[in-house]
């Protein structure tokens, strides 16, 4: 650029100054060590100059810095390097090592100028350690200590000001106070910070005022309007500069976009559209169905839109409530009790709406609440008859009679129009018609004997139904308790099994009866046990009753034996407490066992078998052996009884032979010349074995298609096979000579129609030689399958019959 050339020449201009002053004095700058011994220049590019003392040297050089994207076509003078040992005589050559050199730098062995190939970029690199030697030409033996310098890249500007985290978003709420921070851009510059202002930016906003601004040296953005409406404009797109040279004309700028959104506050209250609304719900409608929605509009969005529905009057009470849905923040209205049009046709309700949060510093933007009126109307609709009571409860004695009348429910048309109804019972809830019901009174009677044991109560659904409208049906409950009578009597409450060992004692207790009785009655079960009269001078057990419906057998006597009697069958009889009172006698076993000394049974009942003292194991194996075989035996037997031998030859119902296998297949008719097999022509009687001899082309000659060279009566009078014979050879010598004939053999006959035709054969081949003609004119007659033959055969005089060979 044209400030880049000018900074270039100024240096330029600054460096020959230097050099001509520096060859006049004759000197050149030193190091010195703090012990006064000469040193190596510092290889820190910061080291200070001040520190410098000027010192007569041997090493003696020009230039330190160099300037960065020098865009000449020459090598760029950097310095010399000069030793007081060279004479100018060519014995001293100067090596230059180092960072860059040979590569970057180079320089004069002969006069130790120093050079630089390459266009330099300080923000690459900003210094170079270089060293120099001063060798004898000859030997290359050092004639001075190797002396270290470093060449710094001079800084231009060069580098633009960069966002390195562009582009920005931000966001700042609504409605806020003027110099709102939104916030902080930053700007880099590569270029050297501690030299001119090459790198010193300020900031300025281009586009976005005169909503924001930004500070020059910081980049913050602030708000520059007070009381930004979101609901107006939610969102700017800044553009911020940054530019070097302290915003002086020629400094290099960039620029970022910074997008800011005013984020939602809670400033607008809610409105509703309309102060009333009207609404309408069919009576029928069921508890909690929703009857209507409103809502109140809101200009804010998420939380700040959140708002809360209350009923605060009407004359309503407890028949309807509101909540909010919350992913609309509609005002949801529904059923809480069932509505009745006879009782009462329209409802009127007032509604708040109310914002969730509220922002105090916005109060003053009016309340943030506001109310509608909604009215409801019902509208009327045919509704069942109703059961007052809805439940009814009835009770009845299962010793009642069929036809018994248990009680009456009663049912009423809701509606004005106050249809009659007819009663009826639900068959589902009263599958075997226990119960009746009169159809206009709605009396409940008795249709079947009840028994409490086997069902003690029924519950009924009675359908009340509209004589003008048999859709509308209401159902009542009826539940009936059928009472207890005594119509059972007591039995044993389990089946006991009684053990008796044979050292039993006399009044040992043997066994504890209770009893069970399906009947309940109100006070309880109260049993009487005893023995049966016919067991009442029983001599070896006697009955107790215990007075707690329990009852206990003991031994009259000691000295029981198996072998004597191993069961004994004691008669139970038990009363129960009714009115009238029920008895039953029960049988009670008692085994005798042969127990131990614990009394524990180890054998009851009969006493096994022993066997005779004179048979041992062995005649019983023997007679158990003879048993096995001859049951094998007579299993033989039957089943060679029942092996029966097969027939050699089939039956005669089973002979293939008069198998019957038809097919329904039928004939192409007269228009089927694909199928007809040639072997037929040969069956004929008249038709004789012959050759259709060839036919050269010298002796082929020219036949009228529609004329044939024989006349019909010619034909007439040749025998049969002579005809047919001509009639060939005349057809294939026009086929010979024809050019429109295919060039493969093609044969088609129509002489053969079959044998045992009642008609015969119509061939006019088959015809007598003699002039007569014969007649066809009876095939008129045979219908109107046989219309086309007759149309054919009806009238033969001056038709012809023509036979088609192809070769």
């Amino acid at each position: 650029t044209f400030l880049q050339k000018m900074n270039f020449l100024i240096c330029s201009t600054i460096w020959l100054l230097s050099v001509h002053l520096l060859r006049e004095n004759m000197s050149c700058w030193g190091l010195r060590s703090a012990d006064g011994t000469p040193d190596r220049p510092h290889s820190d590019p910061k080291y200070s100059w001040d520190t410098l003392q000027r010192q007569k040297r041997n090493w003696v050089w020009n230039q330190f810095f160099v300037l960065e994207e020098y865009t000449g076509t020459d090598p760029l003078y950097v310095g010399k390097l000069h030793s007081d040992v060279d004479k100018g005589d060519g014995n001293v050559r100067y090596v230059l090592t180092g960072s860059g050199a040979s590569s970057i730098f180079t320089i004069d062995e002969k006069t130790g100028d120093i050079h630089a190939t390459k266009r330099l970029d300080r923000e690459e690199q900003g210094y170079y350690t270089l060293h120099a030697q001063a060798v004898d030409s000859k030997t290359n033996a050092p004639v001075e200590d190797e002396s270290e310098f470093i060449v710094k890249v001079q800084d231009i500007n060069d580098n633009e000001p960069k966002f390195l985290d562009g582009p920005y978003t931000a966001g700042v709420p609504e409605m806020s106070p003027l110099g709102t921070m939104v916030v902080q851009v930053t700007a880099t510059d590569a270029d050297d910070p501690t030299y001119g202002n090459s790198a010193r930016v300020v900031y300025s906003i281009i586009h976005g005022q005169p909503y924001f601004s930004v500070e020059p040296k910081t980049g913050i953005i602030r708000t520059a309007l007070p009381n930004m409406d979101r609901e107006t404009r939610n969102q700017y797109v800044l553009i911020i500069q940054a530019k070097d040279m302290v915003g002086q004309m020629g400094g290099l700028s960039g620029t970022t976009s910074v997008t800011v959104t005013l984020t939602d506050v809670n400033d607008n209250p809610p409105r509703f559209s309309r102060k009333s609304y009207q609404y309408s719900v069919l009576e029928s409608v069921a508890v909690p169905s929703v009857v209507a929605k409103l809502k109140a509009a809101d200009a804010d969005i998420d939380s700040n839109a959140e708002m809360d529905y209350h009923i605060i009057d009407g004359d309503a009470h407890g028949v309807f409530n509101i909540t909010t849905d919350e992913d609309t923040q509609e005002g949801v209205i529904f059923l809480q009790r069932p509505l009745d049009y006879e009782t009462k046709s329209s409802f009127s309700l007032k509604i708040e709406a109310t914002n969730r949060n509220i922002d105090p510093q916005f109060l003053t933007f009016g309340p943030f609440s506001d109310t509608a009126a909604v009215k409801v109307i019902v509208e009327d609709v045919n509704e069942p008859p109703v059961f007052y009571p809805l439940i009814r409860k009835l009770m009845v004695s299962e010793a009642a009679r069929v036809g018994t009348v248990i009680g009456m429910v009663s049912a009423s048309d809701p509606d004005s129009s106050s249809s009659a109804i007819r009663y009826s019972i639900d068959r589902n809830t009263d599958l075997e018609r226990f119960f009746n019901v009169d159809a206009l009174t709605g009396v409940i009677s008795t249709a079947k004997a009840l028994d409490r044991e086997l069902n003690s109560v029924h519950n009924l659904t009675i359908l009340a139904t509209e004589n003008q409208d048999p859709s509308q049906v209401g159902r009542g409950i009826v539940l009936i308790r059928v009472m207890d009578i005594n119509d059972n009597a007591p039995v044993f409450a389990i089946e006991y099994e009684t053990l008796l060992c044979e050292n039993a004692a006399p009044g040992q207790v043997i066994q504890t009866i209770s009893a069970v009785d399906k009947d309940e009655p109100p006070s309880g079960h109260h049993f009487y046990f005893s023995l049966a009269f016919s067991a009442s001078n029983n001599n070896n057990f006697t009955l107790r009753d215990n007075k707690d419906n329990t009852a206990s057998v003991l031994t009259k006597h000691a000295d029981f034996r198996r072998q004597e009697q191993s069961l004994y069958l004691l008669p139970v009889l038990i009363v129960d407490s009714g009115s009238p009172a029920l008895s039953s006698t029960n049988t009670l076993s008692v085994r005798v066992c042969d127990c131990d000394v614990d009394g524990i049974p180890q054998a009851c009942g009969t006493v096994a078998f022993s066997l005779p003292q004179g048979l041992s194991t062995g005649a019983l194996l023997a007679i158990l052996g003879c048993i096995i075989t001859l049951l094998a035996l007579m299993l033989l037997i039957m089943a060679m009884l029942r092996r029966r031998k097969a027939p050699l030859f089939l039956e005669d119902e089973r002979d293939v032979r008069e198998n019957i296998v038809r097919y329904d297949d039928e004939g192409g008719g007269e228009e089927d010349t694909e199928a007809f097999d040639m072997v037929a022509l040969r069956n004929l009687n008249i038709i004789r074995d012959s050759k259709v001899q060839d036919i050269s082309p010298e002796t082929a000659s020219v036949y009228p298609y529609s004329a044939s060279a024989i006349s019909r009566t010619s034909y007439k009078t040749l025998p049969d096979n002579i005809v047919f014979q001509e009639f060939i050879w005349d057809r294939l010598k026009v086929t010979e000579v024809d050019p429109s004939a295919p060039p493969y053999d093609s044969l088609q006959t129509y002489a053969f129609e079959g044998n045992g035709s009642v008609a015969d054969s119509l061939s006019t081949l088959e015809l007598p030689s003699s002039d007569s003609e014969q007649s066809y004119d009876y095939l008129s007659n045979w219908g109107p399958r046989f219309k086309k033959l007759a149309d054919l055969y009806g009238n033969l005089e001056g038709k012809y019959i023509y036979i088609y060979i192809f070769v």
